[in-house]
């Protein structure tokens, strides 16, 4: 199997404050340290970063001692970027892994397990079952009932498809705004399967994901 990753690392960073794909966690640089999670798995071919037009000369700085790692250009949405990165990848992929930059706490046998996993389903999402209580409200904030949280799952990343599904997919819902890739194949009714991951797969938003994030690599 011919598979590439892509890592979606176009963000805006607002309620960052600033660029926190370059912040550090130990000696590396969050984007570094994702990478990293990825880089020596069997069958990865490449990895494609797509960030934002400011951060491509330092990202490409940052890997240039990586071989088959890719830094393009993202667009206007999550969407959009991870669509960039699709048309980029190479030729004969047969899955693409995409996964949040900005997750670099992601664990390699999580990687492999739902690499395995999409191997069979054609489409696997990393996710941890919610641990609290989740409240339904109407439009006024007014508790309408509880949702039975036995089947609820906060999906994470890597998310990882067939190249020829996730690409039509994105082909066919391009002027919609999904936040994640799995949501596009079950808006098409294409299965997904999860893949329980861990909690410590925290994407990093603000400051205080940071330091969380380096606490818990300890």
């Amino acid at each position: 199997m011919n598979v590439s990753v892509i890592l979606a690392a176009g963000g805006s960073s607002t309620r960052f404050g600033k660029d926190k794909l370059i912040e550090k966690i130990n000696n590396d640089e969050v984007i570094i340290y994702t990478l990293k999670k990825f880089y020596n798995i069997l069958n990865i071919n490449e990895i494609v970063i797509v960030t934002a037009k400011h951060l491509i000369a330092i990202i490409k700085d940052l890997t240039k001692d990586y071989k088959n790692v890719k830094v393009i250009e993202g667009s206007t949405s999550r969407q959009k970027s991870v669509f960039n990165g699709l048309k980029n990848v190479l030729k004969n992929t047969d899955y693409v892994i995409i996964h949040d930059g900005a997750r670099p706490l992601i664990k390699e046998e999580t990687i492999l397990k739902c690499l395995n996993e999409a191997y069979i389903s054609k489409a696997a999402a990393v996710g941890v079952k919610t641990t609290d209580t989740i409240k339904l409200t109407d439009d006024n904030l007014n508790i309408i009932k509880t949702i039975d949280r036995k089947c609820l799952y906060n999906i994470q990343t890597p998310q990882i498809f067939k190249y020829e599904t996730i690409l039509e997919c994105h082909k066919k819902l391009y002027d919609k705004d999904f936040t994640d890739d799995a949501s596009m194949l079950e808006y098409l009714n294409i299965p997904v399967k999860i893949v329980e991951g861990e909690y410590s797969n925290i994407k990093i938003t603000t400051k205080t994901d940071l330091e969380l994030a380096k606490i818990l690599q300890l």
